[in-house]
């Protein structure tokens, strides 16, 4: 199982979650409690349900980087270039955006 941590202008919005069912979020239920709350994407409201889905949401997978960048990925980073998950953890902690990723810590 890989988990990140999910910002939105800098402030933890929730945690992405990969495992062998597919992909999952859940908003924090403090920033959903927040009166700045906004959320990821027009298709992913604020809400306390779960968000499941057997591929990547369109939200992240649209932070992936493309071309060049994703080319030197399996070599600098021994990433997969099919695990998505981990580009997305490895890349995409300062995106272009207001939508950003990390390792999730406990």
């Amino acid at each position: 199982m890989k988990q990140a941590d999910i910002f939105i202008n800098n402030c933890f919005c929730g945690i992405l979650t990969e495992d062998e069912e597919g992909y999952h979020f859940a908003y924090d239920q403090a920033y959903l409690a927040s009166p700045e709350a906004t959320p990821l994407s027009p298709t992913m409201p604020l809400t306390d349900q779960l968000y499941e889905r057997e591929m990547m949401f369109p939200v992240f997978d649209g932070l992936i980087p493309e071309g060049w960048l994703l080319d030197i990925a399996p070599s600098s980073w021994k990433i997969d270039p099919r695990d998505w998950m981990s580009l997305l953890i490895a890349c995409c902690k300062d995106c272009i955006g207001n939508i950003s990723v990390t390792p999730h810590h406990e």
